[in-house]
């Protein structure tokens, strides 16, 4: 899939993420603002298990996902650059929906290199980790031919905007981002030519409101 996998990383366990919070889902629609200026601070795995969980987790024993799926073939891997995630290293990690986990894919934090693969968004490489949802066509073209291209794109909008919602309810700043060159960040995260990128979301804690206005 990548070629960081030959290094046969090990699953690590993320934390149990919760099935219920603080703030009902209509205020987190009112709420939900794109956030590109953040502060310096961290954030958790508890907080990066529970938005990884939002965009892709399992929610029954069919496999059934928190995003929807034509015909649940599930064509989305979700790779994730960090740099101040605490109890995780800097590195690219990609989520095991099935396991809960994150494999570790690369060394090195690549936010700055992300950001440059951005079109030079600067802000984007302040944020604490930066998820990229990534296609892989032919898990969904194999029974909906060509259109099932369409459909992997309305997935990830679904992924996206729960990765958004939850970010809302953690009181976190995200942004989907679909401005940046393809080969770049194909580049930066090591993926394989039939993986393709179809949008970032960096996600931080934001900046204090008098700083964002």
């Amino acid at each position: 899939m990548t070629e960081y996998l030959a290094a046969r990383a090990e699953p690590s366990r993320l934390p149990e993420p919760r099935l219920s919070g603080n703030v009902p889902l209509e205020r987190a629609f009112s709420e939900r603002r794109s956030i590109r200026d953040f502060a310096s601070g961290p954030i958790t795995l508890e907080e990066l298990s529970q938005l990884l969980w939002a965009a892709q987790g399992i929610t029954n024993e069919s496999g059934y996902r928190t995003a929807p799926s034509a015909g649940a073939l599930y064509p989305l891997e979700i790779y994730i650059a960090t740099g101040a995630v605490l109890g995780l290293r800097p590195g690219v990690h990609r989520y095991v929906p099935e396991a809960h986990s994150l494999v570790f894919v690369a060394e090195e934090d690549r936010r700055a290199r992300l950001s440059a693969a951005a079109l030079g968004q600067a802000w984007i490489s302040s944020s604490a980790a930066i998820f990229a949802l990534v296609a892989l066509h032919a898990r969904v073209t194999v029974k909906y031919g060509r259109r099932g291209v369409r459909y992997a794109y309305i997935e990830a909008g679904h992924a996206a905007q729960n990765v958004c919602l939850q970010a809302t309810g953690l009181e976190l700043g995200a942004t989907v981002v679909g401005a940046f060159s393809d080969g770049a960040v194909r580049a930066v995260l090591g993926l394989a030519p039939d993986e393709e990128p179809v949008c970032l979301l960096p996600i931080g804690r934001p900046a204090p409101l008098e700083r964002r206005q």
